[in-house]
């Protein structure tokens, strides 16, 4: 077994001040895997107080010496790519391949994009011909505290460290506590590629007391956080108290418009991308909202495919899915099934249990409820395990009102062959993004949502603006 109890402050590693340990469990053999250490309020002050002093010079550093040492890191990633698959697919279930091609891919991928945009962006610019003499300037907003989910850890990791790096802030990361050992990796890739002591420091911990202390610290200028709504709540107060400025990538209930001109691959892709790294994405397209002159061959297209599709042991090869994260995790999506089950929902594939032989580990059944209305709560709670809610419509009007009708507002998606009604339908969905058509999000392009889906956005050029803040000079000669 891995132990993992030391941080990573102020360019060493150190043991935490009070012993805290507990075991970080293998999702896929309900056994332990590591055992790590929960960072008390004295850990996160040093490690905050470390970034702070960091700060003074590194919030001055040139570009081109950012540039430097992140291109040294992503050569570093490259080289521990099997290394961090390993890990994800021990912390978080995920399947090799899925582990190796998304998981750590995306971790590449992100890096690889904030370097490009590093080196396009000017920090300096004047307002316009206008005003000659007017400067803009983007300066880091700095100490910043990252705290990342289990659910995409190498993902969501990359998607904070590295624009913060980028844009000169120093910080303090907080990964999931159940699945740590991919950041912590990358903690050893910074250390390796020879960031100046401070820039960056790793606490593990647990959000009531390790993230409580992080995003209520004096000296933390922004807070950039991705998981839970109801955790996301939380952090917005403490950090309203000293307006901290704040990130928040949460929630998720998308909604799938399959119209009747969808193409012949529409409602597979559709579940295969609700079903997905287990269902365990924010935006996973949970709600497939089918126009009801294709809705009975839907259901049963659906039916077929969640019975044949395959979940299996994470160390496999294949397109398998594995387990959910953690018991608490799989007693939820059980109990949301049974609720599904007893609000009236028509269960067509999956319902409650493990698949068949599969006794250790906390798998789910691909699940189906057809007939679902818009009130239920499978439709209106993020369930974050593979459980698809197909809803009937008639009109193009019916579909958007049910679309939107939700809390949420990150990703929604749109099936149909007409072009026109693809850009009627996107501009009307209230979301952050809009998929059609299988297209996918870009790498670069801004990821986040409206409404209880956060604030802010992640990836690209807008993910590296927003650790920076603006300020404007007027008399520059």
């Amino acid at each position: 077994m891995l132990e993992k109890k030391n941080f990573y402050i102020n360019g060493s590693w150190v043991a935490p001040k009070i012993p805290n340990d507990i075991e970080v469990i293998n999702p896929a053999t309900e056994k332990s895997c590591a055992v790590i250490s929960l960072a008390s309020k004295e850990d996160v002050n040093d490690a905050v107080l470390s970034a702070k002093e960091a700060f003074k010079t590194w919030g001055f550093s040139t570009k081109e010496d950012r540039v430097a040492l992140l291109e040294t890191f992503y050569t570093l990633y490259k080289k521990r790519w099997n290394d961090i698959t390993d890990a994800i697919i021990q912390e978080m279930g995920a399947p090799k391949d899925f582990a190796s091609k998304l998981q750590t891919g995306t971790g590449a991928s992100h890096t690889k994009s904030f370097i490009k945009y590093l080196k396009e962006f000017e920090f300096e610019r004047p307002l316009g011909d206008h005003a000659k003499d007017q400067r803009i300037l983007y300066e880091p907003k700095g100490v910043c505290a990252l705290i990342t989910p289990w659910n995409w850890p190498m993902n969501q990791v990359c998607l904070k460290v590295i624009p913060a790096l980028a844009a000169g802030c120093t910080m303090v990361l907080k990964p999931s506590e159940l699945a740590p050992l991919s950041a912590i990796i990358l903690a050893e890739l910074i250390d390796e590629a020879k960031f100046p002591n401070g820039v960056f420091n790793l606490v593990n911990g647990d959000g009531a007391t390790t993230g409580d202390a992080l995003t209520s610290h004096p000296d933390v200028n922004m807070i950039s956080f991705t998981g839970s709504t109801r955790a996301g709540a939380l952090i917005s107060q403490n950090a309203a108290k000293d307006f901290k400025r704040v990130s928040l990538e949460l929630g998720g209930k998308g909604a799938n418009i399959v119209f009747k001109d969808a193409d012949p691959e529409a409602i597979e892709r559709g579940a295969l991308r609700c079903f997905r790294n287990s269902g365990q994405s924010c935006n996973a397209p949970t709600r497939m909202l089918v126009e009801k002159s294709l809705y009975s061959e839907a259901i049963e297209r659906l039916k077929k495919f969640a019975n044949e599709f395959k979940v299996d042991d994470p160390n496999k090869e294949g397109d398998h899915i594995g387990p959910v994260i953690s018991e608490n995790q799989f007693n939820k999506i059980q109990s949301l099934i049974k609720k599904g089950i007893d609000e009236g929902a028509n269960l067509v594939a999956g319902g409650p249990g493990k698949p068949e032989g599969l006794k250790d580990g906390y798998y789910v059944k691909p699940t189906v409820f057809a007939d679902v209305n818009n009130s239920m709560e499978i439709a209106r709670t993020e369930i974050f395990g593979p459980v698809l809610s197909v809803i009937p419509f008639e009109t193009e009007e019916e579909a958007i009102k049910i679309a939107n009708d939700t809390d949420y507002g990150l990703t929604n998606y749109i099936q149909t062959q007409d072009n026109k009604k693809v850009q009627r339908v996107a501009r009307k969905l209230r979301s952050g993004m809009v998929d059609v058509n299988g297209a996918g999000i870009a790498v670069d392009a801004p990821f986040g949502g409206y409404k209880h889906s956060g604030i802010g956005r992640e990836a690209g050029k807008e993910g590296l603006t927003e650790f920076l803040e603006v300020k404007s000079v007027g008399g520059w000669n």
